[in-house]
């Protein structure tokens, strides 16, 4: 990671401008609490009547379980995201809990990362990988060794399939593929090799605690959107949920939101609400952003009262007939006394999911539940029962080699933040983050 990533809010600005941001994910709030921060006027609009984005907590719960719209998780090396948590006043320890890299099976076969330095903790890591032989494993310490000695740079035509192709079968489907799927949501064979370096260098190769998972304690309102609604409050903001903004226009050097005027706006809405707001002023931006495909991701719950994981994520077999590629046991993560209905729950996740949309989300979620059956065995004290299937289906852009992303200014005084964005990064929650705070800068 960069270290701008981690720095301080910016100064305040010597004039403060009326700022309109549309969106409030986790880029808009992101523009909102810098905007606030630097003395900004903000108004933040969300069409949905909530806030968070496509990582937001659901209306809905299950026996007192609130849900979010999927399964997300974090890691170390979201520094951007850490410090704004801090920003709006949430402790990291409440709501995260940091745990070293493990991607792991039920059996405590593939890779977990000891605590240490980055390299060292790698190359010991996977020299205690269970599951895979000493030559597989030396072959995997080869090619990382290239990849650092490159630079973490390659041909930018290659997909992560074709850059791994040269490692051993057993590594790729064990680790490189469901590492590939969950990172970018877009499956090995189509996904870019060099956003998929790029994720490596800065999520293993970053320092100490960069691997970490951070595994939410609480749903995803808590985790983030709540804070800052409250803080973007307690700083003058004024935030509108559930208003779907109607047009932008100019006026002079300045733009109306729907009949108001203001100095500057950022546009952190989705891509497709981008593309239709943005289309008369610059056709261009437009229809790049517009251009963007989509992958989605289905998360499976299912009920095992008394049920307890080795540990609270686990890496699953993932083929055709058993869908997900990892396990959450939420009965670790959330606070049972405040949701007893927490545990015995599972969340199994499928990334790369255009399959199981195809297929259907029944015979997904049955196909589940088998392979629930099959890969947890004796853990699973009765037959698991269907709770919900949660789908995403625009969960995040197709991560393709030569993908062309749209920039963040499609016109003077108009600012566009999201993960879609241009930048090095996939869709995640840090790229989010952070081009929320790249567009607050720019104002």
């Amino acid at each position: 990671m960069s270290a701008s990533a981690a720095r301080p809010l910016a100064a305040p600005a010597t004039r403060p401008l009326r700022v309109a941001v549309v969106g409030g994910g986790w880029a808009g709030l992101s523009a909102a609490v810098e905007a606030a921060s630097l003395g900004h006027q903000v108004t933040l609009t969300e069409m949905a009547p909530t806030l968070g984005g496509r990582a937001r907590r659901l209306p809905l719960q299950a026996d007192g379980l609130a849900l979010d719209n999927g399964q997300h998780i974090l890691i170390g090396a979201y520094r951007a995201t850490l410090a704004l948590l801090k920003t709006v006043g949430v402790d990291e320890r409440q709501v995260l809990r940091r745990l070293p890299l493990s991607l792991t099976d039920v059996s405590g076969r593939g890779l977990s990362l000891p605590p240490g330095p980055a390299l060292p903790a790698f190359v010991r890591g996977v020299l205690a990988a269970r599951g895979w032989s000493l030559r597989e494993r030396l072959a995997l310490l080869r090619a990382a060794s290239g990849w650092l000695l490159r630079g973490f740079r390659c041909d930018p035509r290659l997909t992560v399939a074709a850059l791994t192709a040269p490692l051993p079968a057993a590594v790729r489907r064990a680790l490189i593929e469901p590492l590939c799927v969950a990172a970018l949501n877009t499956p090995a064979s189509q996904a870019s090799a060099r956003v998929f370096l790029r994720v490596l260098r800065d999520a293993l190769f970053a320092g100490p605690g960069a691997s970490d998972l951070l595994l939410p304690r609480v749903d995803l309102g808590a985790l983030w959107p709540d804070a800052a609604a409250t803080w973007l409050r307690a700083h003058g903001a004024r935030l509108h949920a559930g208003r779907r903004v109607g047009a932008l226009e100019r006026d002079g050097g300045a733009w109306r939101v729907d009949g108001e005027t203001v100095d500057r706006v950022v546009l952190a809405c989705s891509a497709i609400e981008a593309t239709r707001l943005v289309g008369p002023h610059n056709a261009a931006w437009a229809a790049c952003a517009g251009d963007l495909r989509y992958e989605p991701i289905v998360t499976v719950l299912l009920r095992a009262p008394g049920i307890r994981l080795p540990a609270p994520m686990l890496a699953l077999d993932a083929s055709d007939a058993t869908p997900a590629q990892y396990v959450f046991d939420l009965g670790q993560l959330r606070d049972t006394v405040r949701e007893p209905a927490a545990a015995g729950t599972l969340a199994f996740v499928i990334s790369g999911a255009a399959d199981c949309i195809a297929r259907g989300l029944d015979a997904t979620a049955e196909a589940v539940r088998v392979q629930a059956v099959t890969q947890l065995g004796t853990l699973l004290p009765q037959a698991p029962q269907l709770l919900r299937v949660l789908c995403e289906k625009r969960a995040t852009f197709l991560c393709t080699p030569g993908l062309q992303r749209p920039g963040g200014a499609p016109a003077p005084g108009l600012l566009a933040a999201g993960d879609y964005i241009d930048g090095p990064y996939p869709a995640t929650l840090e790229g989010a983050v952070r081009s929320g705070l790249a567009a607050a800068r720019a104002l």
